[in-house]
C-alpha cells in the first residue's frame, strides 16, 4: 500500500486527489491527530513525530509514504532521507509535498509575485524559499510568505464557516498585499487550508489564482511511478483503503467534510 501521513485530517485533501487520478492504488492514511497541529511544534518534535509515524507505516508494510503535511516536509523529510532511510529502511522512500508543489510553480509562466500562506513552522523552516532558488534565480521572483497562527486549529474545531476565521484569513491577506501588492498567485501551504481557500478567494484582488496542492501532489505522484516501474509493482493494486488516527476521539464525521465523502477511522498507537 502507499502510505499517506499527516498531522491531522489535512492529508486527507491530497489523499482525496490520489484516489481521484489513482484510483486503483491501496492506500494507508495516517492522521496524529491526537498531537495536531504541528505548525507551533519544535524541530525536533516534528522530527520525532514524523519518525513514528512513518515507522508505523513501513511496519504496516508501505514501501512508500507520503508526507502530505508541509510543516513535516519541511522540517522531518530530508533528515529523514538522508540520516534514517539509508540505515534503518534502504529498501523504503518518503516524499514530501514541498518539492513538487515548487515544480509547479517554479513552471509556471505567473511565477514573478509568489505568495504563500503557510504555518509558522512551515514559514520559518524556508524550506520553499529555498526550494524555489534552486529552479529560479533570485531576482526572477518575489516570493512573499505569511505564517497563519491559529487557522489550523480553527479548521481542525469545524470552525471554517464562523466570522473567526474569515477575519483571522482577512487579516493574513491585509499582511501578504502591504508586503507586496502585485502579488499574482498564492499557494495555500498548508493542507488543512483547501477548506477555506473560498475566503482567501474572497479577501484577495480579483484576478489573484489561489493554488491548492492535492491536484499537483497526485499528478507529481503519477509521473513518479511511472518513472519507478519497480516501486509501482510494490503497490497493491486493488484499490484498498484503510484510515488511522491516533486520537481516541470521534472524528470520523469530521474527516468526512476534508475527504468529502463517509470515512472510517481506526485508532492505533505509534508512540509506544
Amino acid at each position: 500500500m502507499l502510505g499517506i501521513f499527516d498531522s491531522g485530517f489535512g492529508g486527507l485533501t491530497v489523499l482525496r486527489e490520489i484516489h481521484r487520478r489513482l484510483p486503483h492504488l491501496s492506500t494507508l492514511y495516517l492522521g496524529d491527530n491526537a498531537r495536531a497541529p504541528y505548525g507551533d511544534r519544535s524541530q525536533e518534535e516534528i522530527f520525532q513525530f514524523a519518525l513514528e509515524g512513518l515507522s508505523f507505516l513501513f511496519a504496516q508494510g508501505c514501501p512508500l509514504v507520503i508526507f502530505a503535511c508541509n510543516t513535516a516536509s519541511a522540517h522531518a523529510l530530508r533528515r529523514i532521507q538522508q540520516t534514517i532511510l539509508p540505515i534503518r529502511f534502504p529498501d523504503r522512500r518518503v516524499l514530501g509535498v514541498t518539492r513538487p508543489t515548487v515544480e509547479y510553480l517554479a513552471g509556471s509562466d505567473r511565477a514573478h509575485h509568489l505568495g504563500i500562506f503557510a504555518t509558522q513552522a512551515t514559514v520559518d523552516s524556508r524550506s520553499y524559499e529555498l526550494e524555489l532558488h534552486k529552479l529560479l534565480a533570485k531576482n526572477s521572483v518575489m516570493l512573499t510568505q505569511v505564517a497563519c497562527p491559529g487557522l489550523t486549529n480553527l479548521i481542525e474545531a469545524g470552525k471554517e464557516e464562523t466570522e473567526e476565521t474569515a477575519q483571522l484569513v482577512k487579516h493574513f491577506v491585509s499582511d501578504m498585499l502591504t508586503q507586496d501588492p502585485h502579488v499574482q498567485r498564492v499557494l495555500l501551504a498548508c493542507t488543512h487550508y483547501p477548506l477555506i481557500k473560498h475566503l482567501f478567494g474572497k479577501s484577495l484582488p480579483k484576478g489573484v489564482d489561489v493554488l491548492t496542492q492535492g491536484e499537483v501532489v497526485a499528478q507529481k505522484l503519477e509521473t513518479y511511478l511511472e518513472r519507478h516501474p519497480e516501486m509501482m509493482g510494490r503497490l497493491n493494486q486493488n484499490g484498498m483503503r484503510k484510515y488511522c488516527t491516533t486520537s481516541s476521539a470521534g472524528i470520523s464525521q469530521l474527516a468526512t467534510r476534508f475527504y468529502g465523502s463517509e470515512i472510517n477511522f481506526e485508532q492505533v498507537n505509534i508512540h509506544g
